[in-house]
């Protein structure tokens, strides 16, 4: 494999990237990871820690909640301030970064960030690490403590309330230096206007406009992808390993149609990106066993534009995105959500599509079970005498039946 191959990719758009995908599982209020790097961002300041320190916990502010994906764990993280097995997201955030050389230095900050400061000391962590976990701890408490004010423009009449009940737990959850340090800059109007949903990101785009290149190699943006793939996949049990179902498809039929090298692993990677928009719909919708509404129909058709403007934020890639964004154009115009048609999509996004299917249909779902590999070439068969699918891909499916079934169900991405 072309491992060979490597570019320079913008880290903190790459963080800004899972972070977008992260807060897309809050549906209603998308900007939770974002706040909680505000936060830790403007408490570090007065601390008068440095840029370095002060970028660090922006960025894992942005990525704390990485071991979140479903709606109803996102709205029990939000709406309490302390509770039972809050610590599970925390060690599946930290396994999913832990090797990923550009970011597993923010995996412990994560492991930890909800362990309480009177518990920490027996973690025998690094003082820093300590401190950069509690005060991520804490800005994501006060965020979602604040919650309920965003939405109808009450938050700074509920200032003093924040902040009472953020003092009553200094010394015990949360470290009393940090806390002094956000009771000060929080005596500002300042600091809390600049959670506001309008203003957010402009705050963002100002902090997050210090770009540091590095160079990774085709492995790590894999790596990215797996990462990103798999907080997809976990968002419901019926979606468990689709995106690396959907990679190895596309990888396998890529190659079969004669695709080496790079090229055979940006479609690989593509493939796992392909459904990042989907964090954003809803669990139930997604677990429906009944009929879509034209509402809900409405809501899924948004995915794949979102996954589109998610992946534009990298950089660098820009046919990439275009292949992970196209898996649901059709041949003859009618798919969404740019209206492609023929010449139009590219041979990366039809094999896509097809792995797309192909994966879906071989893996069991809340209304139907698991199909048949000659039960799905014939629907694929179907679909492409209806002009929605390119036959050379389907062709090559047929030809590799057995491998392209075993690809869809089989273990995971190495």
């Amino acid at each position: 494999m072309g491992w060979d191959f490597s570019m320079n990719i913008d880290i903190r758009r790459m963080v800004l990237v899972i972070g977008s995908a992260i807060d897309l599982v809050g549906v209603d209020d998308a900007l939770h990871g974002r706040r909680v790097g505000v936060i830790a961002y403007e408490c570090a300041k007065h601390l008068g820690w440095d840029q370095k320190a002060r970028n660090m916990l922006f960025d894992a502010g942005l990525l704390h909640d990485c071991g979140v994906s479903s709606t109803r764990e996102h709205h029990t993280i939000v709406s309490e301030l302390d509770w039972q097995g809050s610590q599970a997201h925390c060690r599946k955030g930290y396994e999913l970064l832990k090797d990923f050389r550009p970011l597993a230095h923010l995996a412990p900050i994560i492991l930890y960030h909800h362990t309480h400061w009177e518990d920490l000391p027996t973690q025998k962590l690094s003082p820093l690490v300590s401190r950069f976990a509690n005060l991520i701890y804490l800005a994501d408490r006060i965020d979602a403590q604040a919650m309920p004010y965003y939405t109808d423009n009450s938050l700074l009449l509920h200032v003093e309330e924040l902040r009472t009940l953020m003092s009553r737990y200094s010394g015990t959850f949360f470290a009393p230096e940090l806390v002094d340090a956000f009771l000060y800059a929080s005596q500002t109007e300042a600091f809390w206007l600049a959670l506001d949903a309008d203003l957010v990101h402009r705050y963002i785009s100002e902090v997050g406009g210090d770009h540091k290149k590095q160079r990774i190699s085709i492995k790590e943006l894999k790596q990215f992808a797996l990462i990103v793939a798999d907080i997809v996949d976990a968002k419901s049990h019926f979606t468990t390993a689709h995106s690396l179902g959907v990679g190895r498809v596309a990888r396998l039929l890529a190659g079969k149609m004669g695709i080496t090298g790079k090229h055979l692993d940006l479609i690989e990677i593509a493939a796992l990106l392909h459904d990042i928009g989907k964090l954003q719909i809803p669990d139930e919708v997604l677990e429906s066993k009944a009929k879509l509404t034209i509402e809900e129909r409405a809501l899924i058709k948004k995915h794949s534009y979102v996954t589109y403007q998610i992946l534009q934020r990298v950089g660098g890639f820009e046919e990439l995105v275009d292949w992970a964004s196209q898996h649901h154009e059709s041949l003859r115009g009618d798919g969404y959500p740019f209206h492609l048609s023929g010449g139009e999509i590219p041979i990366e996004s039809r094999i896509i599509k097809v792995a797309d299917i192909y994966q879906a249909l071989a893996q069991n779902r809340p209304y139907r079970s698991p199909m048949a590999p000659a039960d799905i070439l014939r629907l694929l068969r179907s679909m492409q005498t209806d002009s929605e699918l390119d036959p050379t891909v389907v062709d090559f499916v047929e030809r590799n039946l057995d491998e392209c079934h075993k690809a869809a169900i089989g273990p995971e991405v190495e």
